[in-house]
């Protein structure tokens, strides 16, 4: 008889440790899909040229998974943009310097980790980005013929051709509530976005090579579905 007690004591323990423990793992990952939309301010920076940064904008799509169990959540991002820059240049007659405008459109792929600082409502984003980008564009194709600050043979449309593959680094915050969210990002590029302007030869009086690194500003809205 005390043998069954103990038995069903046993049994009675186990399953209220099994059942205990089930209700513990049950949680609810929540799988969202979201648009995202806002404005950029790019620079390059550089020892080669004299740079201003200036205002572009961007869209996408974040496909994002929050994990309630875990101290942080996750999404993949898509973003397209046109970022814009100011490049110092001169007019080969009278020396006068001007800041020549450029743009550039970029595609970009990330993979963040979003931290939670304040549950979800709060947190801190980083994680790696690929970008394919195009040339950078003069925008006004009167200025070309212009000579980029710095060279004396060297013309704002020579350089055009810089590298069009990037692996990027990102961190930002972001907050809101339920499906809505804003975020401030930065962006640095860990490859050489000038360097394919080393493959062509200018003829330049000095001997440096080119070297650049891309800063950029993020501020987004997004909307999950």
């Amino acid at each position: 008889m005390k043998k069954t007690k103990h038995l069903l004591l046993v049994a009675i323990c186990i399953t209220f440790v099994t059942m205990s423990y089930g209700q513990h793992k049950r949680y609810a990952i929540k799988n969202g899909i979201g648009i995202q939309g806002g404005i950029t301010q790019f620079d390059i920076i550089t020892d080669n040229f004299k740079t201003k940064s200036n205002t572009g904008f961007l869209g996408g799509l974040t496909a994002s998974v929050n994990i309630p169990h875990k101290w942080y959540n996750v999404s993949y991002n898509i973003q397209l943009s046109e970022n814009n820059i100011d490049i110092l240049g001169e007019t080969p007659a009278t020396a006068r310097e001007e800041y020549i405008e450029y743009k550039m459109l970029t595609a970009q792929l990330s993979f963040l980790w979003h931290v939670k600082l304040i549950s979800s409502n709060v947190t801190l984003d980083l994680g790696p980005m690929l970008q394919y980008n195009s040339e950078l564009e003069l925008k006004d194709d009167s200025k070309e013929g212009f000579l980029v600050t710095g060279y004396d043979n060297l013309f704002t449309e020579d350089i055009s051709d810089i590298s069009k593959f990037n692996v990027n680094g990102a961190v930002g915050l972001s907050a809101g509530f339920g499906s809505f969210r804003l975020r401030a990002q930065y962006v640095y590029g860990f490859t050489n976005i000038l360097g394919k302007l080393n493959d062509n030869d200018f003829n330049l009086n000095n001997s440096d090579r080119f070297k650049g690194n891309q800063s950029l500003l993020v501020f987004t809205a997004l909307i999950t579905f």
